[in-house]
């Protein structure tokens, strides 16, 4: 990799370099997630309510099944990042192609998972018999694509590790118009519906992929891949496990509340399954940009560790944390005030978008605790602690919204008290990571200076 894509996060004004490392990620996300718009605003308009409910109903699924293996890639991007910030070469290469060969066994193994437990799944969740169907086929043609999706997002957290963020903004940028592309052909013109827009999104992803190997493959400095190399070193897969498994788990634990939520709102039928669909992925794109930021802390406090740059470390969370409460309150308001015109976009029933605004005026509007919570984890992470992070955030924003739906909103059955779930668990959860992250940071620079990662 040339030195122009990388950065060195230990030296330098860091509100700068923050802001410059994470507009790309910014973009990237909102790329990516322009994968998924573009399945759903596609199959919406031209082939119905029905399609939309299906193809919205397996999100929250997807995330479950997968969020497991891209918690392992924090790991991999952590432990680079660490070596990276020491100079130390040879265990950033065994890292490096241990991440990829867990990449492409993970994505195998993912194919077979989704293929054979898509039906019993959405069975289980209560998806309506009018979606269930349609639902099943999007999910298990969309995980025929999960190899190409696991080695794009290890190797993108490959190169995040060392500062580039530039080059995966360009390959989803390619792959994003792609997608877009075959969503039209599939779905207009050969009325391939469902079916259609997974495989568009398989093939994007594809090209993703292959995309980030090229550029890994032709790199210059430490981390140029190399496929003779690629095995698992086993300590560097034990490492990545311990710092990046809790965070998998956290994930796909964490989105057992949020199948307890989709379950929830299949309750009422497929029009608000629709609504909650479209608003659901207008606030991914708030998300996602707020997620850019988590992932700039991770990132800059892993190489500050690994410099021994301890004076920064505070600096760099107090930035982020400011950074993504300025995303999250702007991103978040103005979709919630520009609802009706983008929730438009998905459907023109409105009876779908009054059901899309209920859920976009609770979430959307206090979506920046949800930001600044992550960004305290990504934190903690970087100081090398992940299974604190995890504990707290399964307690606080899994047990306690899962308490909430068997409880509360049980007691008083409206979207309403479904949602506003969101924000209690986020603004509690916040707090106890603050807590932690003073508790553990002293406990971090001294085991760093014992060269203990």
């Amino acid at each position: 990799m040339k030195r122009s894509y990388e950065m060195n996060m230990c030296k330098g004004p860091l509100f700068r370099q923050i802001i410059l490392f994470a507009i790309p990620l910014i973009l990237s996300g909102i790329l990516q997630l322009l994968f998924n718009a573009a399945d759903i605003i596609v199959v919406g308009r031209f082939s119905g309510s029905h399609a939309l409910a299906a193809v919205g109903s397996t999100s929250s699924l997807i995330n479950l099944l997968v969020n497991l293996f891209i918690g392992i890639s924090v790991g991999a991007n952590v432990l680079i990042g660490r070596y990276y910030g020491a100079n130390d070469r040879k265990n950033v290469e065994e890292t490096l192609h241990s991440a990829i060969f867990t990449a492409a066994v993970s994505g195998i193994v993912m194919i077979f998972v989704g293929i054979l437990l898509a039906r019993p799944l959405l069975e289980l969740m209560g998806t309506p018999d009018n979606v269930l169907d349609l639902a099943v086929l999007y999910m298990r043609i969309y995980f025929i694509g999960m190899p190409a999706f696991m080695i794009y997002n290890f190797g993108a957290a490959a190169l995040r590790s060392v500062g580039d963020t530039k080059r995966p903004l360009y390959f989803l940028l390619a792959a994003g118009i792609v997608n877009v592309l075959f969503n039209l052909l599939f779905v207009i013109v050969f009325h391939m519906g469902v079916a259609g827009v997974a495989i568009a999104t398989i093939i994007s992803q594809a090209i993703s992929a292959v995309l980030i190997v090229l550029s890994l493959q032709q790199s210059e400095g430490m981390l140029r891949l190399e496929w003779k190399k690629v095995r698992p070193h086993r300590d560097k897969i034990v490492q990545m496990m311990r710092i990046g498994l809790p965070a998998g788990l956290q994930g796909t634990i964490f989105n057992i509340s949020n199948v307890l939520i989709q379950s929830s709102v299949n309750s009422f039928g497929s029009i608000v399954m629709a609504g909650n669909t479209s608003a659901n992925n207008i606030e991914g794109f708030v998300y996602t940009s707020m997620n850019a930021i988590y992932q700039t802390s991770l990132s800059f406090t892993s190489q500050n560790m690994g410099a021994k740059q301890y004076h920064r470390v505070d600096r760099i969370l107090l930035i982020c944390l400011g950074v993504v409460a300025v995303v999250g309150i702007t991103l978040g308001g103005g979709a919630y005030l520009c609802g009706n015109l983008l929730l438009g976009i998905y459907s023109s029933d409105a009876q779908v978008i009054a059901a899309g605004l209920s859920r976009l005026s609770i979430v959307c509007a206090s979506y920046f605790l949800c930001g600044m919570m992550d960004v305290l984890v990504g934190s903690i992470r970087g100081l090398g602690y992940s299974i604190m992070p995890m504990i707290v955030s399964l307690i606080g924003a899994c047990l306690l919204r899962v308490i909430w739906i068997f409880t509360i909103f049980q007691a008083e059955h409206t979207l309403f008290s479904l949602y506003i779930s969101y924000p209690i668990s986020w603004l509690l959860t916040a707090m106890t990571h603050g807590i932690c992250y003073m508790a553990v940071r002293k406990k971090a620079f001294g085991k760093q200076s014992e060269n203990q990662i």
